[in-house]
């Protein structure tokens, strides 16, 4: 019963991160960005650390998700995403989760 209970609770926090990951797949963020490693744009990781002390960060990072946005992480520009502004915020709060 012990293990059935770990299993329930493991499974619980982890979902948001695969529903979160599986959101970016499909939002088309994965062709730019990747967890771990610089693509085009930062990966998810630099991004968590650079922010991880702004309070305001979820929010900000929402806005350039669905406006884009340039001159944080040089002149390539991120262009905006087609995401609703509850997509915008999952999206960001699963980026800043990244450690």
């Amino acid at each position: 019963m012990k293990a059935l209970f770990a299993l329930i609770a493991a499974v619980a926090v982890t979902a948001p991160a695969f529903a979160s990951q599986e959101l970016a797949q499909k939002k088309n963020c994965l062709a730019c960005h990747a967890v771990d490693k610089k693509v085009v744009g930062p990966s998810y990781k630099e991004v968590a650390a650079k922010y991880a002390s702004d309070k305001t960060a979820a929010a900000k990072l929402a806005e350039k998700i669905q406006k884009g946005g340039v001159g944080v992480w040089g002149q390539v520009p991120m262009p905006p995403n087609q995401v609703t502004p509850d997509e915008a915020k999952t999206l960001a709060a699963w980026v800043l989760s990244q450690k």
